[in-house]
C-alpha cells in the first residue's frame, strides 16, 4: 500500500494558497485544478463546479479539501498528492518560473507537512520522513505526529517509511534510547515493549508500580493489547503490501491503528 500524504486544516489552507493568483494569472489553470478534483472523485465538493458564478482558485482548492476532511479523508489525501504534483509540474516551486508560488506560501506548506511527519522539499517533492534518519527530540516529534494520525484512524499504513518495522515497536525502541542512552539489542516485541513501559514507569503484567491500582490496570491492559495487535500484523510483509494478516477486517484494522496511536502516545507522554 502506497502511503497517502496527510490532510489537515493547516495543510488545506497552505496548499490552497499555492494556487492563489497574485498580481498576474499563473498556472495551474482552473481547468487543471478541476481535472485533479475529478480524478480524486471530489467534483461534488468543488465550489467551482457548484455555481455559475466565478470562484477563485484558492476557494476551490480550500473548499474541496475542507469538505474532504469531514467527509472523505482518503479522497482528500489523494487530492493533496495530485495538487502538489500539479504545482510542481507547472514550475510552482522554481523561483525562475513565471508560475512560482512564492517563498512564504511554500514555506508555510513545508511547515504544515513537517508537523504531520512529512517532508516537502523545496523542489516540490513530497515524501514521508524516514524515521530511521531522525534522533532525539526530532524523532520524538515525528513519532508523536504519527501517533496522532493513527489515533485519528488514518488508514494509510502506520508502518515506518522504508522499513517493515512496526510503528509501535519503533516508538518503544526510541523510548528506551531516550531513557537509557542505549539502543536495544533484542528484537522480541513483547520484551522491547515491556522494557519501554518500565523505563517510563508504566505497569506491565506482574510488575506493579506505586500508582493507583486502577491506573496500573489500564497500563497493563494497554501492554497486553499492544502485544495482541502485534500478532495481527502481516509478518510476511515488507512495508509495501497489506500490513495486516489476511483475516483482519477493515474495522479491526481501524481499531488496531487507533489503538496503536493511543498506546504510542501513552509512552511518549511519559518522556520528559
Amino acid at each position: 500500500m502506497t502511503q497517502r500524504p496527510p490532510l489537515t486544516d493547516p495543510i488545506a489552507t497552505a496548499l490552497a494558497r499555492l494556487f492563489a493568483d497574485q498580481t498576474e494569472r499563473r498556472d495551474p489553470s482552473h481547468w487543471d485544478i478541476g481535472q485533479k478534483i475529478n480524478v480524486a472523485k471530489l467534483s461534488t465538493a468543488d465550489p467551482g463546479q457548484q455555481t455559475e458564478k466565478p470562484v477563485g482558485k484558492f476557494k476551490r482548492v480550500s473548499g474541496t479539501l475542507s469538505w474532504a476532511i469531514s467527509n472523505d479523508m482518503a479522497a482528500g489525501q489523494t487530492l493533496v498528492d495530485l495538487l502538489t504534483t500539479l504545482v510542481r509540474g507547472s514550475g510552482g516551486f522554481r523561483p525562475q518560473s513565471p508560475n512560482y508560488c512564492g517563498e512564504d506560501p511554500i514555506n508555510n506548506l513545508v511547515a504544515a507537512f513537517d508537523t504531520e511527519g512529512w517532508e516537502l522539499g523545496l523542489d516540490g517533492v513530497l515524501r514521508p520522513k524516514v524515521l530511521d534518519d531522525l534522533t532525539g527530540i526530532e524523532l520524538t516529534a515525528a513519532l508523536r505526529s504519527y501517533a496522532e494520525r493513527a489515533r485519528r484512524g488514518a488508514l494509510d499504513n502506520p508502518l515506518l517509511t522504508g522499513t517493515a518495522k512496526d510503528f509501535l515497536e519503533a516508538t518503544a525502541k526510541h523510548v528506551l534510547v531516550e531513557k537509557t542512552g542505549q539502543t536495544p539489542n533484542f528484537d522480541n516485541f513483547p520484551t522491547v515493549l515491556a522494557q519501554a513501559f518500565m523505563a517510563v514507569g508504566l505497569a506491565i503484567p506482574n510488575v506493579p508500580t506505586s500508582r493507583a491500582p486502577e491506573a496500573q490496570r489500564v497500563e497493563v491492559a494497554a501492554y497486553e493489547l499492544a502485544c495482541a495487535l502485534n500478532g495481527l500484523r502481516n509478518k510476511q510483509g515488507t512495508g509495501h503490501g497489506r500490513p495486516w494478516a489476511s483475516t483482519v477486517t477493515e474495522h479491526q484494522a481501524r481499531f488496531a491503528i487507533e489503538s496503536m496511536g493511543n498506546i504510542a502516545s501513552m509512552m511518549l507522554a511519559a518522556l520528559p
